[in-house]
């Protein structure tokens, strides 16, 4: 199950009232880093952009891919561990916004953890350290440590222990 807090709204869909949830001017900035770091070829910059405007926790040599879309709303609430790539057009979401209510949760990526092209990650989960995200999957739940998963929805691949023993068989 997914952790993020939900907030109800009344009269129009949550959208709608999206500046009584973040400030308009931060979401204005927080649009143009992104954009700038979406296309940048370097690395550093990127994670010191995201670091520096977005408040995005990044461990040390993770790479962001070319594309890469954090949220918009809530950056702040991203944390990633060391040395883990997020793959190209990847989108990292703190936030969703449904008719009757708006929820955010926290996202936590683990160090080593492979993230693949075209990923869609969805508020409130935690894929634990040495993960690998097949591309193009939609992860709407924890990834435990060290496993394969991919798909929409998103399934067990590989447990930990299949992986450690496919590695040994290699």
């Amino acid at each position: 199950m997914r952790r993020t807090k939900r907030y109800q709204v009344e009269d129009s869909n949550s959208l709608w009232q999206i500046y009584k949830t973040v400030p308009f001017l931060k979401v204005v900035k927080n649009f143009v880093v992104i954009q700038i770091a979406r296309y940048t070829p370097f690395l550093g910059m990127k994670n010191w952009l995201y670091r520096n405007f977005l408040k995005m926790k990044i461990g040390k040599q993770t790479a962001f891919a070319l594309m890469v879309m954090p949220d918009i709303m809530f950056p702040e609430k991203i944390i990633i561990g060391t040395n883990s790539v997020i793959g190209y057009n990847t989108t990292i979401l703190a936030h969703e916004y449904l008719i009757k209510e708006y929820r955010i949760g926290e996202v936590k990526i683990g160090s080593n953890v492979l993230i693949g092209a075209n990923t869609t990650i969805l508020p409130g989960v935690t894929i634990g350290d040495g993960a690998v995200v097949s591309a193009a999957t939609l992860v709407h739940k924890d990834v435990p440590e060290g496993a394969f998963v991919g798909g929409n929805p998103m399934k067990l691949i590989y447990s930990k222990l299949e992986m450690e023993k496919r590695q040994i068989d290699t």
